[in-house]
């Protein structure tokens, strides 16, 4: 079921707040009314994990000045989070939000969640402000994913959505030209 389109669905979590080493709790609402990424991922003190989150660290401030905030997620506890957050070089460097998901709730609602092992994929979200899925990504278990391919997208998603008939093709880049769809376009292209 592609969640594309559709607005996600409400939840209450605890999370520790990378930025400012604070427990605090997060709902749906926190989401909404700005630009998101929440970025899935199987569990804390693992192998691949530290290296996205790291990575997803790196593009945060780029993130940032497109008027994006960042949330990881798994089915860890906050707890676990901050303790991960204390003992690991790359985790250390985090700012964003990490949301504890041990009742699996926001991992059902985002279709990620893996029954059998009780954790979440490898899945990237891109929320736009009204809570509506504008783009998503999900990957096996042991393939890593490139945060620097967010920015790229949220920029398509965000000049579709500020210019309302026009699209973004393969390859688009800020500044350069978009495509408005019409008779005239088809079989042309």
């Amino acid at each position: 079921m592609s969640l594309i389109g559709k607005e996600i669905q409400p939840f209450k979590a605890s999370a520790y707040n990378s930025g400012n080493g604070e427990f605090i709790e997060i709902t749906d609402e926190n989401i909404k009314g700005q630009w998101s990424v929440v970025c899935f991922y199987p569990a804390d003190f693992t192998f691949v994990c530290p290296t996205e989150l790291e990575d997803l660290q790196n593009h945060y401030a780029e993130l940032k000045k497109l008027g994006v905030e960042v949330y990881s997620v798994s089915t860890d506890t906050h707890f676990t989070h901050k303790a991960w957050h204390d003992h690991s070089d790359a985790i250390s460097k985090l700012e964003y939000i990490m949301i504890g998901d041990p009742s699996q709730k926001i991992s059902r609602g985002f279709d990620v969640l893996d029954e059998e092992a009780g954790l979440a994929q490898r899945g990237t979200f891109i929320i736009d402000p009204d809570g509506v899925v504008q783009a998503a990504e999900i990957n096996a278990d042991g393939i890593g994913r490139d945060a620097s391919t967010l920015v790229g997208k949220i920029k398509a998603a965000q000049y579709v959505r500020n210019n309302p008939g026009e699209v973004c093709p393969a390859k688009w880049e800020e500044g350069s030209e978009t495509l408005k769809p019409s008779l005239d376009l088809v079989g042309k292209i």
